[in-house]
């Protein structure tokens, strides 16, 4: 049956809207794709420059932690052979023995420190320490602030001055008490530490990542 000029326009109507709805279907698609690939390049762009900032953040630290080895392993390093037995049971209060005193200014229990350390239990495990694997250098130093270790050491270190050396000997309850810390620290076991405290070194600022690079992560990885 032969339709209508009325038809026929409406039939045109149909498909225009047709041909007109796929090729916007398909020019949002192409549209998300180009904002998908800026997006990815800008990331790329952004995380390339963050890596570079990383690199030398590292660099500087790394740098540091020799230079502060170089200065101070000759004087640590000799307390490695203080590491040895003792008897656990002979251990019921806090002792302290000055190896060196220091002639910088004192510490307190509020105070905020940096230092080199020893530690082992009854044992003569040593079970931490700022020595490298091969005992041939010093890691970075410990930054110690309050309220951040055992009581034993707060207490412990109580009264020293920068420079100084000092062995403490921790009753279990100053130290990890009935709950202990991983293998080589069991409930209710006495330690020893020796500890050096020093200048605190210059502080390194780490690069953050910008608030465009978190957005770009967030909208291309969904994390």
């Amino acid at each position: 049956m032969a339709t209508t000029k009325v038809q026929r326009i409406g039939i045109w109507v149909i498909a225009a809207f047709m041909a007109v709805g796929t090729i916007g279907s398909f020019a949002i698609i192409v549209l998300a794709n180009n904002n998908t690939q800026k997006d990815q390049a800008r990331f790329n762009e952004l995380y390339s420059k963050y890596q570079t900032e990383q690199s030398a953040y590292q660099a500087k630290v790394d740098a540091q932690t020799k230079e502060l080895s170089d200065k101070y392993f000759s004087t640590f390093s000799p307390y490695l052979s203080n590491v040895a037995s003792f008897d656990a049971s002979s251990v019921k209060e806090l002792g302290k023995q000055d190896l060196v005193e220091g002639t910088g200014d004192a510490i307190t229990s509020e105070s905020s420190f940096s230092a080199y350390y020893i530690g082992w239990n009854p044992s003569g495990k040593m079970f931490d320490s700022s020595f490298s694997d091969a005992k041939d250098s010093l890691k970075a130093p410990l930054p110690v602030t309050p309220g951040g270790v055992i009581k034993g050491w707060t207490q412990g270190v109580d009264g020293m001055k920068v420079g100084g050396i000092r062995e403490l000997t921790i009753p279990a309850d100053l130290a990890y008490g009935k709950t202990g810390s991983g293998a080589d620290i069991p409930a209710d076991t006495p330690l020893k530490f020796v500890v050096m405290i020093i200048p605190a070194p210059e502080a390194i600022a780490q690069p953050a990542m910008s608030s465009e690079l978190i957005t770009l992560y967030t909208r291309l990885y969904g994390k």
